[in-house]
């Protein structure tokens, strides 16, 4: 069975550094019918014909996300998206509303379906294949139910409108919602802001104190965050996900920067080969995945989540990030000498310092890391380097022009 990988992508920097890490898929947003419309940067509808290049130079499928609720006023949205889509060669579209599933029907278009559906057992499963090849199942679902499932698939011979087995997703990385797969009410409630409209304010990540309304007495509470879950975290059981026979392995996050797009993909990707070519990983292996993981934007893990039958209560311990590394922003890449290798950089604040890490993204860079081996001020070599100052090193790897140039500090 053939197990894909489906990666985040938010803009160009996080779709670069997907592609470049092993992703097998992407999905992405267009506009603000999607989970994510109140992300600081989206896609346009200009832009699906360059993001579906690049995937398909790279063999990787591009999935665009319309899995909003969707009123009355926006179907003539729908429908400009969907003919957009097909006509740009995207692959596939994600959705939930009954308007979004027609239409995309209508223009010819692949559907998967969001976790927005809700889908727990085979009856939905049976219902949904007249419209969908992918489903991607309700959060909450521990692994006997998705291998019950998974398996009834292929016992019943379900298959979707391409004709081939419906397949299974479920997401193995990233941020859990309190709500029942992320059906949520809290932020319309506070502020008018429909989570399911993506406009959720995330008041569930904030501290909350409990007070009886009465005599105005505190309770005790292990932990003010009561509402915020610690993110999903499953590199250590994928074997037991991918035996329970899904095809689609989510990685969520495309509110996320570049450099967690790549890092979590190029793990998921590595854990993924392992299981692929039958070997089990060893501990030291686990361990560097689980460090590599907390170095990127995290609330802290919930090893297994609702997978492994476990209650809610991996409550997070801050509704911030709590990665391992802190992205400084120095300064902008001025130019990269692919003959000898070697970066050029504007130090515009901060500094730089002989052995450290540092971070270089950019919309066709993507992300990429490496170690200051070396360091030149002009043409004297140098241990540091201040702000106002134009440095030089060795990197193999190619950056461009006005690429964004970061030092990692260990988080204290």
């Amino acid at each position: 069975m053939s197990v894909q990988i489906l990666a985040p992508a938010g803009n160009f920097e996080s779709l670069s550094a997907a592609l470049a890490n092993g992703a097998h898929a992407v999905y992405f947003g267009v506009g603000k019918l999607n989970m994510r419309s109140r992300a600081t940067v989206n896609f346009t509808l200009e832009d699906l014909p360059l993001i579906a290049e690049m995937c398909h130079a790279r063999s990787v499928k591009a999935w665009m996300t319309l899995n909003t609720v969707v009123f009355d006023s926006e179907l003539a949205e729908v429908k400009e998206l969907c003919r957009a889509a097909k006509k740009a060669g995207i692959d596939a579209v994600i959705a939930a509303d009954f308007a979004v599933l027609e239409t995309a029907r209508a223009e010819g278009l692949a559907i998967h379906l969001s976790v927005q559906a809700n889908i727990t057992n085979m009856e939905a499963v049976r219902f949904y294949a007249r419209y969908a090849d992918v489903m991607v199942l309700a959060r909450e679902l521990d692994l006997a139910r998705i291998e019950h499932i998974c398996r009834k698939i292929r016992e019943e011979k379900i298959t979707g409108p391409s004709g081939e087995f419906v397949k299974i997703e479920v997401f193995v990385h990233g941020a859990l919602c309190v709500a029942v797969s992320g059906k949520c009410y809290m932020s319309l409630a506070l502020f008018n802001t429909s989570a399911n409209r993506g406009e959720c304010y995330q008041p569930c990540r904030r501290a909350y104190t409990v007070q009886d309304s009465v005599n105005g007495q505190e309770l005790e509470i292990e932990n003010h965050h009561v509402m915020s879950p610690g993110d999903l975290c499953t590199v250590e059981i994928l074997p037991r996900i991918l035996d329970a026979g899904v095809s689609v392995l989510k990685i969520e996050g495309r509110g996320r920067s570049a450099d967690y797009v790549g890092a979590v993909t190029k793990v998921y990707r590595e854990a993924l080969e392992c299981w692929n070519n039958k070997v089990t990983a060893s501990p030291e292996q686990l361990e560097y995945w689980q460090c590599r993981l907390k170095e990127v934007f995290n609330r802290g893990f919930w090893k297994g989540g609702y997978y492994l039958g476990e209650k809610v209560g991996e409550w997070a311990e801050s509704g911030e990030n709590r990665s391992t590394l802190v992205k400084l922003l120095c300064g902008r890449v001025i130019n990269y000498f692919a003959k000898a290798k070697v970066v050029q950089v504007q130090l515009n604040a901060g500094s730089a310092a002989l052995s450290d890490r540092f971070l270089i993204t950019g919309p066709t860079t993507g992300a990429v890391e490496g170690v200051l081996s070396s360091l030149y001020a002009g043409e004297v070599k140098v241990e540091t380097a201040e702000k106002g100052m134009e440095i030089t090193f060795p990197f193999e790897t190619t950056v461009r022009k006005n690429d964004s140039f970061f030092i990692l500090k260990e988080r204290l």
